[in-house]
């Protein structure tokens, strides 16, 4: 059996040119997805292709070490962020785009992003639209209350300041009791990618000191208690560096 299984190998390779020899070697690859779980954007895409059971190779970046402003990343992606993937000599950035690239390629988990024409427009509905509103509110206050302190770039806000920060964050969350969470899950009764990237920037909050108020916001605290059971063990898992830090008293507070 030994003895065939080469000769019928030989018989593929003599069988197929260079070119298609090629092919056949950058199909056998995986896709390699570079990441950190500190991005909430990055961790939300790692989570997804986690519960998708995909066949990526995990390549994690550490940005605290700046590993993305190295030459040897710049290679991979040239905007220097995470999260980025490479198919073969194929380089990709930006998580959406990676997401309606690898659900094309039938390599996405169609329950987390529909294949259905309409199922996958209301997802994507959210994705435009938290990017000025979920994703911009938590970005500046992650950003100014424990990124920019953190590394020395700039104080630490005065309580005014942080004040301002919470009440964009809780603009928004409102928004999303309002608009977004009439069922189970942001866009109907099943969990997708929308769940996941927008209880993501959320939980980044961790960070800050900041947790929803479930008087206040009772429907999205319930939703990202949802967003968890469903999504475990890996939710607590890509959140583990987050919630370590978290314990430490480096964010400004009011």
């Amino acid at each position: 059996m030994f003895f065939l299984c080469v000769w019928f190998t030989g018989c593929l390779a003599a069988a197929f040119g260079t070119e298609e020899r090629g092919q056949l070697s950058s199909m056998s690859k995986p896709i390699r997805f570079y990441y950190d779980l500190l991005s909430p954007i990055a961790r939300g895409l790692w989570l997804g292709l986690k519960l998708g059971n995909s066949p990526i190779e995990y390549c994690p970046i550490a940005l605290r070490k700046f590993e993305q402003l190295t030459d040897e990343y710049k290679k991979i992606n040239r905007f220097q962020k995470v999260p980025a993937i490479v198919d073969g000599d194929f380089h990709l950035s930006e998580t959406i785009a990676i997401i309606r690239y690898l659900a094309d390629k039938g390599q996405f988990d169609e329950k987390l992003y529909p294949k259905s024409v309409e199922s996958r427009a209301r997802v994507d509905e959210f994705l435009e639209w938290q990017h000025l509103n979920i994703r911009l509110a938590c970005s500046l206050y992650f950003r100014d209350a424990w990124l920019f302190p953190m590394n020395g770039i700039a104080p630490k806000p005065k309580p005014e300041q942080i004040q301002a920060l919470i009440e964009g964050v809780e603009t928004n969350l409102g928004l999303l009791e309002l608009l977004w969470l009439e069922n189970d899950f942001l866009v109907g009764k099943n969990l997708t990618m929308a769940d996941i990237l927008g209880s993501s920037e959320i939980n980044q909050l961790r960070l800050c000191q900041y947790r929803v108020d479930e008087v206040k916001f009772p429907k999205v605290a319930k939703w990202l208690e949802r967003v968890r059971d469903t999504t475990n063990p890996y939710h607590d898992e890509g959140l583990t560096f987050i919630d370590r830090k978290s314990k430490q008293t480096t964010a400004a507070k009011l």
